[in-house]
This record gives C-alpha cells, sequence and structure tokens, in this order.
C-alpha cells in the first residue's frame, strides 16, 4: 500500500514525509483493519512531523482523523462487518485498569497510545485499530467533512466542555481554524454568543459568516468580557491576552497539545477567581458525543483538500497560516 512515512534519517525540512509502498498491515486480536478515504490534517501532525513532540517511534505513519471502510477483522473482533464506514481519531487505545481509566479519565492514562503517534496512522491507504475505540459514523456527513470532526471536532467539544459554556453565556475563540470553526458552530447551536480573535483576514470572514457576533485580532478590546474562553492558537503570549478578555469567575481551556513560553504576566489577569486550565487528549465519550452534537446542530465544515501525495504540501500551509479550515487527504 502507499503510506507518507516520517523518516528522520531522509526527511529534509521542506518535505518531512515520504510517500512510500509499505505492507499492509494485519489486524490483530480485537482490532480491524481499515481501508482508508479520507484522513484530516492536524496542527498536532505538524508538531510531530517537525519534532517537537518527543515520538516515541520511527518511521512512523502519522494521521488520526481517520475515515473509511472496515476491511477485514482479528480474531475475536465483532462488533464492524466489512463495509462498515467507521472513523478513527487520536485515542488508539488505553489500559483500562489504572485509576484514571476506572473514574472515566482514559485521556489522562499513563499507558494511553495514541494514532498516528505510538502507532502508524491514517496517512495510508490502510491502518488497523482496536475496534472499541472506532467510531461508527453519522450518514449526514461525507467521508470529507466527517475526517476533521474525529480531532478538531472533538477536541473543541472537549474544550467547550471543560470551559463551562452554557446556554446564553458569552465564548471568545483565540486562533480561527478547523477545530474553531467546528467549536463556533456548536457553541451558536447552543444559545451562546461567541466573540473570534484571529489575525487572519480570511478566518475572519468564515467566523462572520458561521455566526460570529465580533470578530477581531489578539490585542483588540472586544465590546464586553467574555464568560468563557479557549485557547486554539499554540502561542503562549495569547494566553494573557484571553485571560484579560475574560470576566471575573470566567474560565480559560487550552486546547493546544504544545505551547511555546507563556510570558510573564501581572498576576491581576488570573486574579478574580478567573480559571486557567488545559484540554488533554479526549476520551471516547468526548467523541460520541461530539458527532451526535455536531449532527444535532447542522454543522458544516469547511474543508481543504489534497491528494495523498501533498500531505508536505496540506502541512506546510498550516504552518503558513493560510489553510483556510480544516485539510483533508483523499486516500482512496
Amino acid at each position: 500500500m502507499r503510506a507518507q512515512v516520517l523518516d528522520r534519517t531522509r526527511a529534509v525540512e521542506a518535505d518531512p514525509l515520504h510517500l512510500e509502498e509499505v505492507a499492509v498491515p494485519e489486524p490483530g486480536a480485537g482490532e480491524i483493519r481499515i481501508r482508508v478515504h479520507a484522513c484530516g490534517v492536524c496542527h498536532t501532525d505538524l508538531h510531530i512531523v517537525e519534532g517537537e513532540i518527543a515520538l516515541p517511534q520511527l518511521p512512523l505513519i502519522p494521521g488520526h482523523q481517520v475515515v473509511g471502510e472496515v476491511d477485514k477483522a482479528g480474531p475475536g473482533a465483532g462488533r464492524f462487518t466489512a463495509g462498515d464506514r467507521v472513523g478513527v481519531a487520536w485515542l488508539h487505545r488505553t489500559c483500562g485498569r489504572c485509576a484514571y481509566c476506572r473514574r472515566g479519565e482514559e485521556n489522562l492514562c499513563d499507558r494511553a497510545r495514541f494514532t498516528g503517534y505510538h502507532v502508524d496512522g491514517g496517512y495510508a491507504e490502510c491502518m488497523v485499530a482496536p475496534q472499541e475505540f472506532v467510531y461508527p459514523l453519522p450518514e449526514r456527513f461525507s467521508d470529507v467533512e466527517a475526517a476533521p470532526l474525529l480531532c478538531a471536532g472533538i477536541i473543541g467539544y472537549r474544550a467547550l466542555r471543560l470551559a463551562g459554556a452554557r446556554p446564553g453565556d458569552r465564548l471568545a475563540l483565540f486562533g480561527f481554524g478547523a477545530s474553531a470553526h467546528i467549536t463556533l458552530q456548536i457553541a451558536r447551536h447552543r444559545g451562546c454568543e461567541v466573540f473570534v480573535f484571529t489575525r487572519s483576514a480570511d478566518h475572519r470572514r468564515l467566523a462572520r459568516s458561521l455566526g460570529a457576533a465580533w470578530v477581531g485580532q489578539a490585542g483588540e478590546e472586544a465590546p464586553a468580557p467574555s464568560d468563557r474562553a479557549i485557547l486554539f492558537a499554540p502561542a503562549g503570549w495569547l494566553i494573557p491576552a484571553a485571560l484579560r478578555a475574560l470576566r471575573k469567575g470566567g474560565t480559560l481551556a487550552s486546547a493546544v497539545i504544545h505551547l511555546d513560553l507563556i510570558p510573564a504576566m501581572d498576576y491581576g489577569l488570573m486574579f478574580g477567581e478567573r480559571i486557567f486550565r488545559t484540554v488533554t487528549a479526549s476520551t471516547r465519550q468526548d467523541g460520541e458525543e461530539l458527532l451526535r452534537a455536531a449532527a444535532a446542530a447542522g454543522v458544516r465544515v469547511e474543508t481543504e483538500t489534497f491528494p495523498l501525495g501533498e500531505a508536505n504540501r496540506a502541512l506546510g500551509r498550516i504552518k503558513a497560516g493560510t489553510m483556510r479550515a480544516a485539510g483533508v487527504l483523499l486516500v482512496g
């Protein structure tokens, strides 16, 4: 099969991934093999290929927003049948036994394994995954539309929940791309007013078209303080700006996996019982709830598509900040 492979012994800065012919994987016990149709391109993938996140294995096939159809079942795998349309997300498997897993906090499991990071992901024509960590997908979304929901959608949904957003709240989004444009629509469906802070003129236009009540750049003063805020851009300097935009008692949730240094800031930005918390991966429950919420809200998933062979170009667009919304690789 064809796959985009990260191998630092041959990578060059401009093209870290190499399109290769590799062996088709075989599903193990409790696993299914998926013939990949589409795979979302995520900012986390960029952090991985650029070495900003330490990697547990190389060579590696990235990709963790995977849509395809069941191709083969391993021993004991009977949850799906051949031809079923399914999705695979970032959380590949957990131990299921530790205190975190027993408390319903499987995203914090110390033995968790992640798709396209600990194991090969969806930048390939086939991949394998444990059947219990695979999602049936709503028919409402095409393959291309469903792919970004499996990470951008899920992590934005968890951030929305951990920020404590309720109907009638004013929500501020800092950074506006794949995840934020989905989160905005779900928040609007739930009765939130949404302010968007983003440097991109294209992103500001998209935010307005999706129902943002106010759009500006970080550093600009919004018409009113926000009750909740979510950070989507991996820029530490935005944290003081986001806290400054919050009312007393408000919550800021950071939905990024990698962040540069947080600058020194005045304690007054945290005073008044403001809360800053991080979002770490997600649970299967988050994924199931997000897929239902996105269908109920009639989420419009904005995408740009690329053939599998142009994965490096797609990642370059994310790095340059020129991807309008969600990038998706067309695989099969």
